[in-house]
């Protein structure tokens, strides 16, 4: 699934049109699919929708959604804002409908729009499509404005009154949903740029590939739930400048290793991890659970000595390096017994909860300087705050190892403020992997990987309820696990976020958005694995 500029997206409608697959067919395509994503999600037998068309395609997407939700038996209005409906073949076809049209410019035209408003509980925008940057002004912001009014208003009134029941919460009547066409009107689709006028929705159906919009702050914050659908485009209409591929299930399935009855726990790798200091016992815990849970066939944890029978205690299921510890942190000396364990692992983890102790940065550069006798190396957290002290620290790394900065790590690392790395995640993770050899990782909302060699895959996940302490330590976990089985560097990095991040959405779904903690992902791993291998 590609995610696109809006000139990459017009490039692939042009091509698509000169090789037969006509503009009108697309319009048709389009239409299609959005009322049947919006059919999926609410039910819209004698539902109330108000379709609020543009002038442009996004428009006529939206006088094809008309028609085909009003054949589901929808009740459709449509409130038409500038649009010319001469000659237009979508517009003709709503005759043969009930649909109810008014235009924004005849005399009771707002007035009429305020009465469906007030009735509506399904909101369409197709105002705007993806060609659109100026500034709302003008008799469109008016619009908007009077939109708004009325959700907020009738959000108000959903207040509850009377009756009150202290011990429970009173029931609320939720408001209309806002389904958005393409991409909320007022969202800049290729910077997520959104304008002050812009009506944020609770779905939006993009259609034919992603929007590198969507992905971006603040544009995440008002696209809702995203869902693409397909208007008849083939990878051979994008053109070659389309580097960016969202991940699926699909394409994470493939990368999984098989399990054949007939395997023991060697065929699928032992997880070394680094880990661990006094004062972040759980990190290592964390890390060192989720490598078990996602299928590692030994897990190994090298951590400080001081606190290996805390950590034991906690993970039944691994096997124990106790390192050589300088008050609870891992000590230089710990270089040789590692390096030890790690001729035995196929994967290995440095990082979760190491702390920047002076002795520890002593062997982090020790072992580093043994790059030749490591294993597959996974770096997170303080292993990367650690090395952005270093001059030139990539250049301490084994080629294609698996950094996992967060966005603040990021800009340790390259010397970038947090917002900067923020604004610029989609380009700068792939600049930063091809100069550094690495396979680089940049969590966050729709979290971004990238090989040395220009593949690039973007997360479909943006989960506020991930947003807590250790749910990094629980990826890198993930990770390190599948590179255990033998999947590759860029491949595990992909398939351990994809899983991360469904597992947060599963935990979401059971727990709400406040109270998923970290071990809530590592709970949800198997869950995860199962839906995506469609077990």
């Amino acid at each position: 699934m590609y995610i696109v500029t809006t000139q990459q997206m017009q490039a692939a409608e042009r091509a698509a049109d000169a090789a037969g697959l006509s503009y009108a067919q697309m319009m048709e395509n389009a239409g299609r699919a959005i009322a049947q994503a919006i059919q999926a999600r609410f039910n819209v037998q004698k539902t109330p929708v108000l379709i609020l068309i543009g002038p442009g395609n996004n428009g006529g997407d939206g006088l094809v959604v008309a028609r085909y939700l009003a054949e589901m038996g929808g009740q459709v209005t449509v409130y038409l804002w500038k649009r010319k409906v001469e000659g237009d073949t979508n517009w003709a076809l709503l005759d043969q409908t009930g649909v109810e049209r008014i235009w924004a410019d005849e005399p009771d035209g707002p007035a009429r729009l305020g009465r469906r408003l007030d009735k509506a509980e399904i909101i369409v925008d197709a105002l705007l499509g993806t060609g659109a940057s100026r500034p709302i002004e003008g008799s469109l912001a008016g619009l908007l404005r009077q939109v708004k009014s009325a959700l907020a208003r009738r959000a108000a009134a959903a207040d509850p009154s009377g009756l009150i029941e202290p011990a429970r919460p009173a029931e609320r009547q939720p408001g209309p949903a806002v389904v958005a066409v393409d991409l909320p009107s007022g969202l800049n689709s290729d910077t997520g740029a959104v304008d002050p006028h812009t009506l944020s929705a609770g779905l939006t159906v993009t259609l034919a590939a992603v929007k590198r919009g969507h992905l971006l702050s603040p544009g995440l914050d008002v696209v809702g739930r995203l869902v693409v659908g397909d208007i008849g485009l083939t990878p051979d209409h994008y053109p070659d400048t389309v580097t960016l591929e969202m991940a699926t299930a699909a394409k994470v399935a493939a990368l999984l290793p098989a399990r054949p009855p007939s395997a023991h726990k060697g065929v699928f790798g032992t997880a070394l991890l680094a880990a661990g200091s006094k004062n972040y016992v759980g990190a290592a815990i964390l890390a060192g659970r989720a490598a078990v849970r996602v299928g590692a066939g030994l897990v190994d944890m090298a951590v400080p000595a001081a606190i290996q029978p805390v950590v034991a205690a906690a993970i039944a299921e691994a096997i124990y390096t106790p390192l050589p510890d300088q008050d609870g942190y891992i000590a230089a000396a710990a270089v040789h017994p590692l390096l030890e364990q790690a001729a035995k692992a196929k994967a290995l983890l440095i990082g979760s909860g190491l702390s920047q102790h002076g002795a520890t940065a002593a062997f982090l550069k020790d072992i580093l300087a043994q790059a030749a006798k490591l294993p597959p190396l996974v770096l997170d957290a303080d292993a990367l705050n650690l090395l952005a002290k270093e001059k030139a620290w990539w250049q301490l790394l084994p080629a294609n190892a698996i950094l996992t900065p967060h966005p603040g790590e990021m800009g340790r690392l390259t010397g970038l403020s947090t917002a900067d790395v923020q604004a610029n995640r989609l380009d700068l993770a792939p600049q930063m992997a091809a100069k550094w050899r690495q396979v680089v990782l940049l969590k966050g909302a729709h979290t971004v990987i990238a090989a040395p060699d220009g593949r690039l895959m973007v997360m479909p996940f943006a989960n506020p309820a991930m947003a807590k302490a250790g749910s990094g330590d629980v990826l890198s976990g993930t990770i390190v696990g599948l590179l255990a089985q033998g999947l590759a560097p860029f491949e595990a990095a992909v398939a351990g976020a994809y899983l991360h991040g469904l597992a947060g959405e599963l935990a979401r779904q059971d727990l709400g958005v406040s109270g998923v903690i970290a071990g809530d992902l590592i709970n949800q791993l198997p869950q995860a694995l199962r839906q995506v291998r469609g077990e």
